[in-house]
């Protein structure tokens, strides 16, 4: 009878211990929801979600002509009272919307701008920060390309890699190859776990590869498994568009390639 009394007991701590470890999971995870969940509206169409002390991230419901109103997502990294830009809302008008929130909420000024490529989803607000004096950082291919279509130009270029700094934050910058467009690059930050993919990453409930017109279809698998072999370790995973994530992300995208080349 002692034995069963002690077989007893230990089962109910047994099982006790392992509802707390449950309970605590569940709890980081509405932590985490919690954390994602508050949204903090700038203007009609853009709203700005935290993701830690230093990383927030951002959506701009812009008219991209004949695609119509689109969501495009953006990053904005603060360190100090210096922040920096990882692609722009589609207009000047929009993108110094964004600026003047990040002066007045963050209470941080905008010095460096990273474009994904050269499309106006990213860099659509260059004009304004050049005006502003913000610093950019680009692919040299994007550079060339806005020189060829008269955009604005991103004041720096770089060929492989670049590592900006934002005080004693990295930001580093990445061309793994061709995929959405021949110039797009990815953007991580190793101190926040988040990899800023833009438009060569779909989102999770995305059933397509979105816009094609300039994409690099024979690069782009390849470019989709370099990036998931340099940055395993990746927490958050940011697409051009829709919902951010995890390596789920990534994997998607794989598998709408596949999709997609197998016709």
């Amino acid at each position: 009878m002692k034995a069963d009394k002690l077989l007893n007991v230990f089962c109910m701590k047994k099982n006790l211990f392992l509802v707390g470890v449950i309970l605590c999971f569940h709890c980081a995870i509405l932590s985490a929801q919690k954390v994602m969940g508050k949204k903090n509206v700038i203007a009609q169409g853009m709203q700005v979600t935290k993701l830690s002390d230093h990383a927030y991230f951002y959506v701009s419901y812009d008219d991209m002509g004949n695609f119509g109103v689109v969501p495009c997502n953006g990053l904005i990294l603060v360190q100090g009272k210096k922040a920096a830009l990882l692609d722009s809302p589609a207009t000047d008008e929009r993108t110094a919307l964004l600026v003047n929130w990040i002066k007045k909420e963050l209470h941080a000024d905008l010095t460096v701008f990273i474009p994904n490529h050269w499309h106006g989803d990213c860099m659509g607000g260059l004009s304004y920060l050049k005006e502003m004096g913000v610093k950019s950082y680009a692919n040299q291919m994007t550079i060339d390309i806005a020189r060829e279509k008269s955009l604005p130009l991103p004041d720096y270029g770089f060929k492989d890699s670049l590592t900006v700094k934002l005080g004693n934050m990295d930001i580093c910058c990445y061309y793994p190859g061709g995929g959405h467009s021949a110039d797009n690059i990815v953007v991580w930050v190793p101190s926040e776990k988040i990899l800023f993919g833009g438009c060569m990453v779909k989102d999770v409930k995305a059933k397509g590869l979105g816009n094609l017109s300039d994409a690099v279809l024979s690069q782009w698998p390849s470019t989709i498994a370099k990036v998931m072999a340099r940055y395993p370790d990746a927490h958050w995973v940011i697409p051009g568009h829709g919902t951010i994530g995890g390596e789920e992300l990534l994997l998607h995208t794989q598998q709408l390639l596949q999709n997609k080349l197998q016709k």
